[in-house]
């Protein structure tokens, strides 16, 4: 089975509560017969979108494939968050690649969301982008951390935009009985993730590229020039950009053993009313400390869009709603019987130690993928930076490529079961508080 048939209708976005409150492009038309271009870009969401978009720009002719809709994958899903620096935190980062490269990292991270920040502005895309996320934890010791990890910041990497929230301003911010304290970072931001796609996909038309939907990639021919066949035709391109993320199924073994999709889900609930300040009373973005990570935020018309829940099969659950119910009402109990009017899953991908996977899998053939949760920002990033590769600008790629990314023990077969008992012991350790 391949995850584009999994869970989804051909050519259409999910019943999410993002793809109602969007207005969506004509369907472009699928790839008949032979194509030629400068830069053959697979995958139409964040990475795929932003690469082709800087491509064009500097005179590339792109021609890109996308296999079911732009935006249909996880940069049309996801929780919106724009988050700051890395997946990991920079105390973690500097045990793992040293102080410098840290430091490097860190720098990267701020130019994307400065990029995401300048894309919006410069295309005029609605996507109501906000300032504010919050990390909430679940006992003092995690709180310590948080507000040490501020601490790190502020001192180290000159970063002045955490507020430190203890018991009282967390419960203030979100009152939820779970939480302790935490942070809250005004440098980091929201938005609504599909707008956000369809609007850099509407940009890279506009700047000349060439979109093909229901172009579902069959094999890529190495060479001088790459071919890329779908069903249906082929394009001759001098690059290519692999920009699939968790949809790349067998198109290449070497991106495949580092990085595995995994599912995560969101519900919408019915409008709250005043009930909304009950869940948060500034309109900011919350993830909090547990190892499945819960996070959520207020829409525009005043519901509470909750991600929770991970699975790691091809299907995803039959009762959505259910599935996202269950830690939803750990953090808000008052809300056990609310309405739930949209939920939906989304399709992402991981790797080994939550740090993307950037590389040079042939001369002329470039990937990104791995984002572990962190895309908003980063997919978005890496977009440009493979694009600058491409034009021979390739310090910020080459960084980004240095990052480990191991492949998971056991290749494809065991990947799923051995990841299934980690997440299965870190959920107890979550629940027994450990």
């Amino acid at each position: 089975m391949n995850l584009l048939d999994a869970n989804d209708r051909p050519g259409a976005y999910p019943d999410s509560w993002y793809a109602a409150t969007v207005e969506q492009l004509p369907p472009f038309p699928p790839l008949t017969g032979e194509a030629t271009a400068d830069v053959c870009v697979i995958g139409g969401g964040y990475t795929g979108l932003s690469a082709a978009l800087h491509l064009a720009e500097a005179g590339r002719r792109v021609v890109l494939l996308e296999a079911q809709r732009v935006g249909f994958g996880a940069s049309g899903r996801n929780g919106g968050q724009l988050g700051s620096g890395q997946r990991q935190d920079q105390m973690t980062l500097e045990k793992m690649v040293g102080r410098d490269d840290a430091r490097h990292l860190w720098r990267l991270g701020e130019e994307a969301k400065a990029l995401v920040r300048d894309l919006v502005a410069k295309h005029g895309i609605e996507c109501q982008l906000k300032p504010g996320v919050a990390w909430t934890a679940s006992s003092t010791s995690e709180v310590h951390h948080l507000h040490d990890y501020a601490a790190h910041l502020r001192e180290r990497y000159d970063y002045p935009h955490v507020e430190l929230l203890d018991e009282a301003a967390c419960q203030a911010l979100c009152p939820s009985p779970l939480y302790k304290g935490g942070m809250l970072d005004m440098g980091a931001g929201h938005l609504h993730p599909l707008a956000f796609a369809i609007g850099l996909a509407r940009a890279a038309r506009n700047a000349g590229v060439t979109f093909h939907e229901g172009a579902r990639v069959e094999r890529i021919d190495e060479g001088a020039e790459v071919t890329v066949s779908t069903d249906a035709g082929r394009v001759k391109a001098r690059h290519v950009i692999l920009a699939c993320n968790g949809y790349l199924g067998r198109l290449n073994g070497k991106v495949a053993a580092r990085v595995m999709p995994i599912n995560n889900f969101v519900a919408a609930t019915e409008p709250l009313g005043t009930e909304a300040a009950r869940v948060l009373t500034r309109d900011v973005a919350v993830a909090d400390d547990k190892f499945v990570v819960n996070y959520f935020r207020l829409s525009h018309d005043n519901r509470l869009l909750f991600g929770g829940g991970e699975s790691y099969s091809y299907r995803f659950p039959a009762d959505i709603a259910a599935k996202v119910r269950k830690p939803m009402t750990e953090v808000f109990p008052h809300l056990k019987d609310v309405k739930i009017d949209y939920a939906w899953g989304g399709t992402l991908a991981i790797t080994m130690k939550r740090l993307p996977q950037f590389a040079r899998v042939a001369p002329n053939i470039l990937s990104a993928s791995g984002y572990s949760g962190h895309g908003v920002g980063t997919a978005t990033h890496a977009g440009m930076l493979m694009a600058k590769a491409i034009e021979g600008e390739t310090a910020g790629f080459d960084i980004m490529s240095r990052l480990p990314t191991p492949a998971f023990p056991g290749g494809p077969a065991f990947r799923s079961p051995l990841l299934v008992l980690a997440m299965s012991w870190f959920a107890l350790r979550d629940r027994l508080g450990i």
